[in-house]
């Protein structure tokens, strides 16, 4: 299993707004570059705007970024979109055999290693931001 989509779809709606940001960045038209459904990006971009990441007005087409690229961090978009609750990224199995002396001690042996893994994957998307994104994409597509 891996984490939602609903990350990297929230990555890039970010930085396709950012991108096309002397145009019109509709529902229908962020759809197309993602390759999916309008509705679905809906429901995405209403999660970035109740996390004030994006700006959309009920009845008027199109949607802006709420702050500065440099100030919306990849770990910003993760929580946004409800990729995971807070530490529970990586589940642990129920009801192991307490007969068992792996079964007994997995759990407490494992959880702090998964707590650690969970951590340290935070703190990369917190250093990273939605400009680096932009940056590389624009760079590899020779987008001034």
């Amino acid at each position: 299993m891996s984490i939602s989509s609903r990350f990297s779809v929230g990555i890039h709606l970010l930085a396709l707004i950012e991108i096309n940001k002397n145009g019109v960045s509709t529902s229908e038209f962020l759809a197309g570059s993602v390759n999916t459904n309008p509705a679905v990006i809906r429901k995405i971009m209403g999660m970035l705007k109740n996390a004030g990441l994006v700006i959309v007005r009920p009845g008027v087409a199109g949607a802006e970024l709420a702050k500065e690229l440099s100030d919306i961090t990849l770990f910003d978009v993760y929580k946004a979109v409800n990729v995971v609750q807070e530490n529970e990224l990586f589940a642990l199995h129920d009801n192991p055999n307490p007969e068992c002396p792996v079964g007994k001690n997995i759990q407490n042996t494992i959880e702090p290693i998964f707590t650690s893994a969970q951590l340290a994957m935070e703190k990369v998307l917190s250093s990273l931001t939605l400009e680096d994104v932009v940056k590389d994409i624009a760079s590899k597509e020779n987008i001034c």
